[in-house]
């Protein structure tokens, strides 16, 4: 049996990340071999976590998210964390699953909460 890192979708209609489903029973998996690469292979740095956090921060405001509130201030939480002097990596990654569980349906918002969970990983 070959493993699959891609996207895996069946059923009726959900999105999950960048994983889209639709149809009766949609279901919608993404798959990650754990590896994070990004410009070239290079680890995002805690100051680029720290412009994604903004930047959902951003995007929650001018959403319609009905726990926008309880997300901004968790970012915002996440943000400071990540600039600590010894950013403490459970915590977030704790926030980075939470976030992505907590943002499907809006897609613009799943596309930075998967950004941000991969960046959060390479730390």
């Amino acid at each position: 049996m070959q493993r699959n890192n891609g996207i895996i979708a069946t059923g009726g209609s959900n999105v999950v990340g960048n994983a889209v489903a639709s149809g009766r029973n949609a279901k919608a998996e993404v798959r990650d071999s754990g590896l994070t690469q990004s410009d070239g292979g290079r680890q995002p740095s805690p100051q680029d976590i720290g412009d994604l956090l903004t930047r959902l921060i951003d995007e929650l405001g001018r959403s319609e998210h009905p726990e926008r509130a309880d997300l901004i201030e968790a970012a915002e939480d996440a943000r400071e964390e990540v600039a600590s002097a010894e950013p403490r990596k459970g915590k977030l990654k704790l926030f980075a699953r939470a976030l992505v569980g907590a943002v499907p349906g809006f897609t613009a918002l799943a596309s930075l909460a998967v950004a941000i969970e991969e960046a959060i990983r390479g730390l």
